[in-house]
């Protein structure tokens, strides 16, 4: 293969390659082109249009080096080296006249050379040439542009010179000459290399110890880090065939190229439910880069907090927020300040929290100059974009329900944070607990509480579990079941902590709760007023209002911020997002200022039709719109949707049956808490009635269909703290779905606990289809109780081994009803295949099994193909091979049920194409077989299409996808049309 052919060949790499840098990149590969004479004029205008999508520039550099030949790509491979070399570009050379003929000419064969020279003396030279009347007022304006680096000025004065008739070019030439050389690359300056020191002991000091979790002593973030599971998230509704699962990354590979979105964009969009570790997945990020283990391509870093951000009332510009709001250089502002906006591309911003940020994301205000003043969230949101600091890779973290559509448009990358594995869960258990013995009891302890394992998925409750492990395992009560019943236990834990040593409560029991109610509800009001105002961090004004006195503060819910508030005291929050809910629950529980009435104004939602839980919830919970500024009802009215529903969980929690004693001794009113339990229990029932008469009647001829949206699992969830069997079974009593959908709902285990105990109660069949979450083995457990309503369950893309899979098969046996099931894009490998034969062989009714894009292979097909009953089986992308197809065609020979059966992706050659073809010389029962993309050949085609002969059942088999060549793909389709290629 000549070089022009293995150019073309290689064009997708290449192009990633261009557009994997910046601009000024980019443009620096064109420097060298044109002082090459690869390109001419004419291409180089084209190929510098400003506002045209780098992806777009890249590919058309492409096809212009590729009509000029083998030496035009040649010359392009060499100036990507030489641009991306960390040498600095030939100097001009030391005899050049001054004088010459021809000094437009002489630019350009030295452009490179020439950029460099200029870079830090543009503006000088601009005023210069002004002055002397070869540019005009206008083309210096242009030039300096807010949003052009050093060198692209140094490029567009350089463009002028090429295209000017008034001797420019001479006398740039002449400026050029003048000018120092530079002995050192911008960011190897002195006053550069001490910011970049300053800057990394900086970050370094505020990732070394995660303290956000932990009021009473700092955590080594280095002893105790435990990756979570960081997948590329997949967009819903794709078409064509099933999909491979989505990509599990490390977070060395946070950057990776895998699932771009939008190739033009810098930011990475990292979501993840509350407590899932985004936060201190970003403080991982800053550790491993100040301490050089990672993330080296970056020469500075900027973290920043979205919730402390949107305290920044004035108006500031981006160099005040980098500076004043992260770090402060020593001297050289200007300089460093500029090296930042000529370098970006050697930049990293994180903003962790954008959930937290007031602000909704909007693209409409464009603000490009980094030195003028702007609001904190039009500098955020021009960032994001790219109007400001083009090219510096930015991390954005936030809950899914927060990010909109018009944000999305600007997002690289979207990565989804799962939490927790169940080796993740261990693994973080023996961090924490190195003393010998410990870290295992805790680990018997969640193997054998399948609800309190569910829930450690989330490392904020796997923390939890850690702090109380005393109490979970020397007390001999019961382990937490539900989500309240683990706050309370680390509400317990802190109390106990904060008690004299005397003290005889050595459990959350009313006496230890009755002491400290009063300081308990000043926390339960700030934490109210907080969620209303969209307000995460306290000052010491704030506390002061609330009457959370040192005492309240030193029980440990509120820890210190990292202010980016230069001076002042240090502002408060609480330990996390969750815990400010917690709190506000318990003070709408307890406290005699909250009318029990006003409850329901927290189960509506602050915007009527404005989200999703807004849309599910009835009207009839909400009595009026007019409220009292500061009230408890206009509190609940303006929170964000996502923490009503955090904080209407707890609620329920607090209320159910199990903690009523608790509370009782605890409550002035008995009759206000009995009010406010029937106002819950009233709101949560109307609620899910309402939504499921809103659901559209059946089509002719199909099941009633119910496509669910997490509002609606918040619903489930709040019916599940209650803990209520009556509640729950009155729910769904009039629910008739005949599939009842819930896709990308971010289902957990936690939430498949709340799913079967509510949908256990059903009085009609079900198919429940769960795909894409992350139910895992442990929530496959935590399903099996509403098991025996279901008649199909589709489980894609949801983290599923043989253990959950035999466990699933154990109770499907004793399950009548269940006759589908779906399990692609999973972990399922051959130690399952005997548990499914079993199941199949069993179960006479089954209709449907999926298992494609597993690792199942030969030796597992040969298992499964001895009970094959089935009436579809898919078994796609996996490496069943020659073997396992003859074993099945073997197994299928007899078979009268199986009508669809898909093995495409399977390593199977024409040995496996030929047995195959054998098999449907005799089984006249099957219909459709799917043998695309394998490595079949024409000598398998020819044994399928004998068979093809004798049997007039078979409607399709579809080769597409292998080894044929175009003249045999035409020859063998003419023979046959039911033979597709």
């Amino acid at each position: 293969m000549c070089a022009q052919e293995a150019f073309q060949a290689q064009r997708s790499q290449l192009v990633e390659l261009l557009v994997s840098g910046s601009l000024e990149g980019f443009e620096s590969i064109l420097d060298w082109l044109l002082s090459w004479d690869v390109l001419s004029w004419e291409d180089y205008e084209g190929l510098s249009l400003l506002g045209q999508p780098l992806s777009h520039l890249a590919r058309r550099l492409l096809d212009t080096v590729w009509s000029k030949g083998t030496w035009g790509c040649e010359q392009l491979v060499a100036a990507v080296r030489e641009a991306q070399a960390d040498s600095q570009p030939p100097e001009l050379p030391g005899c050049w006249n001054p004088h010459s003929p021809h000094p437009a000419r002489d630019l350009q064969s030295h452009r490179p050379a020439v950029v460099r020279r200029l870079y830090s003396h543009v503006d000088g030279v601009l005023e210069r040439t002004q002055e002397q009347g070869f540019i005009s007022r206008y083309e210096c304006d242009e030039i300096r542009r807010p949003i052009f680096t050093s060198c692209q000025r140094a490029r567009r004065l350089l463009d002028l010179a090429a295209v000017k008739a008034n001797g420019l070019a001479a006398f740039l030439l002449q400026c050029v000459q003048e000018l120092p050389i530079p002995v050192a690359l911008p960011f190897e300056d002195a006053a550069c290399k001490k910011y970049m020191s300053k800057l990394r002991t900086t970050v370094s000091a505020q990732s070394r110890f995660l303290s956000t979790y932990d009021g009473a002593e700092n955590l080594c973030l280095e002893e105790i880090y435990t990756e979570n599971v960081l997948e590329v998230r997949t967009e819903g509704g794709m078409a064509g065939p099933p999909q491979q699962s989505p990509a599990t990354l490390s977070l060395g590979e946070l950057f990776s190229p895998q699932g771009h979105l939008n190739k033009d964009a810098d930011t990475v969009l990292v979501v993840g439910e509350a407590g899932s570790g985004k936060s201190t997945l970003l403080q991982q990020v800053h550790l491993l880069w100040a301490s050089g283990q990672a993330f080296q391509e970056f020469l500075f870093v900027f973290p920043f907090s979205c919730r402390q951000l949107q305290c920044l009332a004035k108006s500031l510009s981006l160099q005040t927020l980098l500076f004043e709001h992260c770090c402060w250089p020593d001297r050289g502002q200007q300089d460093v300040f500029q090296v930042l906006l000529d370098h970006p591309e050697r930049i990293l911003l994180t903003f962790d929290g954008f959930d937290e940020f007031r602000f909704r994301f909007t693209d409409h205000e464009r603000h490009c100059c980094p030195t003028a003043p702007t609001s904190v969230q039009s500098l955020l949101f021009n960032l994001l974009q790219g109007n400001l600091l083009k090219n510096a890779r930015k991390v954005l973290t936030s809950r899914p329900d927060a990010v909109s559509a018009s944000l999305r448009k600007h997002v690289r990358s979207e990565l989804s944070l799962k939490g927790f594995s169940e080796e993740g869960i261990e693994l973080y258990l023996r961090k924490c607990h190195r003393e010998p013995g410990v870290a295992d009891r805790l680990i018997c302890l969640l193997r054998a509480t399948s609800a309190l394992h569910g829930l450690c998925h989330l490392p904020v409750f796997s923390w939890m579990v850690s702090k109380c492990h005393q109490e979970l395992l020397l007390q001999g009560r019961g382990s937490p079941k539900t989500t309240t019943d683990m706050y309370l236990l680390i509400l317990q834990h802190f109390l106990l902590r904060a008690s004299p040593l005397d003290s005889a409560a050595q459990h959350l029991g009313p006496g230890l709760l009755r002491g400290s109610l009063p300081t308990l509800l000043h926390l339960g009001r700030l934490a109210l007023w907080g969620l209303g105002t969209c307000c995460y961090v306290f000052s010491a004004e704030q506390l002061q209002a609330a009457h959370v006195d040192s005492e309240a503060v030193s029980l440990g819910f509120l820890v210190r911020a990292k202010s980016v508030v230069p001076g002042g005291t240090p502002p408060l929050e609480f330990l996390h997002v969750t815990f400010q809910c917690f709190f506000a629950a318990f003070y709408l529980a307890l406290s005699a200022d909250v009318p029990p009435s006003s409850l329901r104004h927290l189960f509506h939602g602050h915007r009527p039709g404005s989200s999703p839980l807004a849309k599910v919830l009835p009207k009839l919970c909400v009595r009026g719109s007019g409220c009292k500024k500061g009230s408890v009802a206009h509190l609940l009215q303006e929170a964000e949707p996502h923490n009503l529903q955090i904080t209407a969980a707890f609620l329920a929690g607090l209320l159910s049956q199990e903690h009523r004693g608790l509370l009782a001794e605890c409550q002035v009113s008995e009759k206000a808490l009995l009010q406010r339990q029937a106002c819950a229990r009233w709101c949560l029932a109307r609620s899910l009635h309402k939504h499921f008469r809103s659901i559209p009647p059946a089509v002719p001829g199909e099941v009633k269909s119910m496509h669910a949206m997490p509002g609606f699992i918040w619903l489930i969830r709040s019916l599940y703290e209650m803990q209520e069997e009556r509640l729950a079974r009155d729910a769904v009593r009039r629910l008739n779905v005949g599939h009842l959908k819930l896709t990308f709902c971010s289902v957990g285990p936690a939430e498949c606990a709340a799913l079967a105990f509510v949908l256990r109660h059903l009085q009609w069949p079900v198919a429940l289809q769960l795909d894409h979450n992350s139910v895992g083995d442990i929530g496959v457990e935590q399903l099996l109780p509403c098991l025996n309503v279901c008649k199909a369950l589709y489980l894609r893309d949801n983290n599923i081994s043989d253990r959950g899979f035999c466990k699933l098969v154990e109770h499907a046996l004793c399950c009548e009803q269940l006759q589908k099931l779906a399990l692609f894009n999973n972990k399922l490998t051959d130690g399952c295949a005997h548990s499914m034969a079993r199941l199949l062989a069993c179960k006479r009714n089954f209709l449907a099994l999926r298992l494609g894009n597993n690792h199942f292979t030969a030796v597992g097909a040969q298992v499964l193909a001895q009970g094959l009953r089935v009436g579809f089986w898919g078994f796609w992308g996996n490496q069943v091979g020659d073997k396992g197809a003859q074993a099945l065609a073997e197994a299928l020979r007899d078979n009268q049920s199986l009508k669809w059966l898909s093995l495409v992706g399977n390593n199977i050659g024409s040995v496996g194409a030929q047995a195959l073809a054998l098999m449907l010389e005799k089984n006249m029962a099957l219909e459709e077989l799917w043998l695309s993309n394998n490595h079949v050949t024409s000598r398998g085609a020819e044994a399928l299409l004998q068979a093809l002969e004798q049997n007039d059942t078979i409607l399709e088999v579809w080769l597409r996808g292998n080894n044929f060549s175009p003249e045999e793909t035409e020859q063998l389709s003419q023979r046959d049309t039911r033979l597709l290629l």
